[in-house]
């Protein structure tokens, strides 16, 4: 296979262009933990990290669920079901993305370091938790959150729990839309085994609950503002992405969920960048 398109290969596999779902959050971290622009070496290694460990969780999830992937007709045209990736490659794959994650940690501070294996252990879990709990969804938000909680150490070098509430509102910004990500797999999960919140709840009540996931994720980033003590440009940016959920769920009805491509892939990239963008209009 030529190497570019093995390249893409392994771009689709992990979806990359999804990066942008947390990588502006680890900016917004950044950002308020140096109350400006950290300077171009840190950002620069914190995408290495974050980018890294994407890259790595994402391939090892592959791996795990390659048989079940197989047999789900939404996944069974990935890269490993189908044979473009092998699995050997895969692994080679993820064992060099882990060891940028801990090389990028190495670079930014001991402490990064430190906290490198508990992020690759929650990485880990998180592919075996839809096997056993309906909870999974929230799991998946606490990788995520390591997005803005992982930049503040990266920039701070020490833990502190005035970020925690903007990591908090990643879990729940997160478990609402992969609330909604997982109706689309509603019969495979009960014929096959597997947990999820809508098969656990059902359609209706898993729709409310994603819902009440986003007000709280929504409450959490206003209090992330006035912890922080952010300008009016930031309470612009919160009513924006008010009204984005808002329009997000708008989209998703029980009786009508073939929209949920848009909602899902859409409308929570808006919904990051702009908090990153309003977070930065207040800095500059």
């Amino acid at each position: 296979m030529h190497l570019t398109s093995k390249l893409g290969s392994y771009l689709r596999m992990i979806k990359f262009s999804h990066s942008v779902f947390a990588l502006p959050f680890a900016f917004t971290g950044a950002m308020v933990a140096s109350n400006g622009f950290p300077g171009w070496r840190k950002i620069f290694f914190i995408v290495i990290a974050m980018v890294s460990a994407r890259s790595g969780a994402m391939g090892l999830n592959r791996i795990i669920d390659r048989r079940i992937d197989a047999l789900n007709p939404r996944t069974m045209n990935r890269e490993i079901p189908r044979g473009v990736i092998r699995v050997s490659e895969a692994y080679i794959f993820v064992i060099i993305s882990l060891s940028v994650l801990l090389f990028a940690a190495y670079m930014l501070n001991p402490l990064c370091l430190k906290l490198s294996p508990i992020a690759l252990a929650v990485l880990f879990l998180y592919s075996y938790t839809k096997r056993f709990t309906w909870a999974s969804h929230f799991i998946l938000g606490l990788v995520l959150s390591a997005a803005p909680i992982g930049a503040w150490v990266a920039i701070r070098g020490t833990l502190n729990a005035r970020i925690l509430p903007l990591g908090i509102a990643v879990i729940f910004w997160l478990a609402g839309f992969d609330t909604l990500y997982a109706l689309q797999d509603l019969e495979f999960d009960k014929t096959h085994g597997l947990y999820s919140i809508p098969l656990r709840f059902g359609v209706r009540k898993s729709l409310i609950l994603a819902r009440f996931f986003h007000i709280i994720a929504w409450l959490l980033l206003m209090l992330t503002g006035v912890i922080f003590r952010l300008g009016t440009f930031y309470w612009i940016g919160m009513a924006i992405v008010a009204m984005l959920f808002v329009y997000e769920h708008s989209l998703v009805k029980e009786d009508a969920l073939k929209r949920l491509d848009v909602a899902f892939f859409n409308m929570n990239g808006y919904i990051s960048i702009t908090v990153f963008l309003f977070t930065l209009l207040c800095f500059v």
